[in-house]
């Protein structure tokens, strides 16, 4: 179990590394179990459509999750940002799988259709720009990083906003038609972004009457 440092509104989960690690291996369950699955003939019809669908939900829940660390902690207090980067790289690693499942399973290598599908898709087109976009996110993501690149690393990781609009979209037109699940999940995302534009407004304008007072 993590242990508190402060309290009230200034508590902050400070975890044990080991948690860092049990978190990851948790996070890695659901893929684990898929290919359990797939591999014992038990996805269905269409296993390979089924594998990948599964694998893209879990990176973009991960993604919400990781989304909803700075809303808690402003709301709750309750401060659990050094999980934060645990479910942006559970992100990534979904998003990884998700692609090469697409790729190595479904499209079995095939170049010339991988290119056809990426340039005449938009869907496909959003997902790979989605995609594209993580994978800074998720080599930059250690604390050499944030000592290396100082102020330019918070600009540099806000594209994660980017890649939660792309998502949504991306998300919703995998569908044929629209869903409970992706418009509740791309709702999610989308609603997690303006949030923190309101958030960020409001912090804009609170300072400022904070100088105007002096």
């Amino acid at each position: 179990m993590p242990y508190l440092s402060g309290s009230g509104r200034n508590r902050t989960v400070v975890p044990w590394r080991f948690e860092t690690w049990a978190l990851t291996l948790i996070g890695l369950v659901p893929a684990a179990l898929y290919f359990w699955y797939g591999a014992h003939d038990q996805l269905g019809a269409d296993p390979v459509n089924v594998f990948e669908r599964w694998l893209g939900l879990w990176a973009v829940r991960f993604l919400v999750l990781t989304l909803c660390i700075t809303p808690l902690r402003v709301m709750t207090g309750y401060n659990l940002l050094r999980y934060r980067r645990t479910f942006g790289l559970l992100t990534f690693w979904y998003a990884c799988m998700h692609v090469a499942v697409y790729v190595g399973l479904d499209q079995r290598f095939d170049m010339p259709v991988l290119w056809r599908d990426m340039t005449r898709r938009p869907f496909l087109m959003i997902g790979f720009c989605t995609f594209c976009l993580l994978v800074p996110l998720a080599l930059t993501s250690g604390a050499w990083a944030i000592r290396r690149l100082g102020r330019r690393w918070q600009t540099l990781h806000r594209l994660v906003y980017v890649v939660a609009v792309l998502a949504s979209v991306h998300f919703l037109m995998a569908f044929k038609t629209y869903t409970p699940t992706s418009v509740g999940y791309a709702a999610a995302l989308c609603g997690l972004v303006l949030w923190r534009g309101w958030h960020a407004l409001w912090r804009v304008r609170k300072r400022g009457r904070q100088d105007g007072a002096r």
